[in-house]
C-alpha cells in the first residue's frame, strides 16, 4: 500500500491582507479590511507613476499595512489622532481606516503625497480624516490624544516640533528601528515609555 504524504505541498501560503492581519493577532472588522484593500490597490496604482513609496508591490504594501496596525494589539483607541509626515499613508491613514470614530489629521507637506492622501480618504469613505499639506510646526489645532510618526526624524525632534499640539494626556507612538534606544537616552527629560518590538520594528509608546 502506498501512502501519499505530499498532500498540499504545492499549496502556496496565504499572503492575503486579511490572513496577514489575522496572523499578527490584530483585531479588525470586515469594513476596515475592505477599506485597506481599497487603499492597497490605490497606492499600487499611484505608485507606478508618482513614486510615493518604496513599497512597489502588493505584498510590500500589505507588509507596511500590518506594520502600521500592529500597535492595535497593545494600545487603546485614542480620542483623536495626528500623524506627522504621513507620506503614502503609513501609519496614519491605515490607522484611520480602522479607527473610524477617531478624528484624524494627516500632516504631509509634499504635494503629490498630500494629493494621494486626499484622494484615498475620499475613495475609502473616511469622513473623519483631514489632510493638511503643511509642516507640523505650522499646524494650529487643539491638543491631540495620540501623535504618531514613522521614519520622519529623531525622537527628540518629533517631541519638540509637536509640543504645541500636546497636552498632559497626549500619548505618542513612534515607529522606529533599533537605533531608538540611543535617541531616547539622549533626551534631556526622560519620558515614561515602553518599547514594543515586533519583527524588525521598535514601537516607542510614550505615555
Amino acid at each position: 500500500m502506498q501512502l501519499h504524504t505530499d498532500m498540499g505541498k504545492n499549496q502556496m501560503p496565504d499572503t492575503s491582507l486579511g490572513s496577514r492581519i489575522s496572523q499578527a493577532g490584530i483585531p479588525l472588522s470586515d469594513i476596515a479590511l475592505s477599506r485597506l484593500e481599497i487603499f492597497t490597490e490605490l497606492l499600487h496604482e499611484w505608485n507606478q507613476t508618482h513614486n510615493l513609496t518604496g513599497a512597489k508591490t502588493h505584498d510590500a504594501i500589505r507588509g507596511n499595512i500590518v506594520d502600521s496596525l500592529y500597535p492595535m494589539t497593545f494600545i487603546d483607541r485614542p480620542t483623536s489622532l495626528l500623524d506627522v509626515g504621513t507620506g503614502a499613508g503609513f501609519p496614519g491613514l491605515v490607522l484611520a481606516a480602522v479607527w473610524d470614530e477617531v478624528p484624524t489629521m494627516l500632516a504631509e507637506p509634499l504635494g503629490k503625497r498630500a494629493a494621494f492622501l486626499k484622494y484615498a480618504v475620499m475613495e475609502m469613505g473616511l469622513g473623519h480624516v483631514a489632510v493638511e499639506r503643511k509642516q507640523v510646526e505650522q499646524l494650529k489645532h487643539a491638543p491631540f490624544g495620540l501623535i504618531t510618526s514613522r521614519a520622519v526624524t529623531d525622537t527628540g525632534m518629533l517631541l519638540n516640533i509637536t509640543s504645541h499640539l500636546r497636552a498632559s494626556l497626549t500619548q505618542y507612538l513612534f515607529y522606529k528601528g533599533s537605533y531608538v534606544t540611543e535617541e531616547l537616552a539622549a533626551l534631556e527629560i526622560q519620558p515614561n515609555y515602553d518599547i514594543v518590538q515586533w519583527n524588525k520594528r521598535h514601537y516607542v509608546w510614550i505615555k
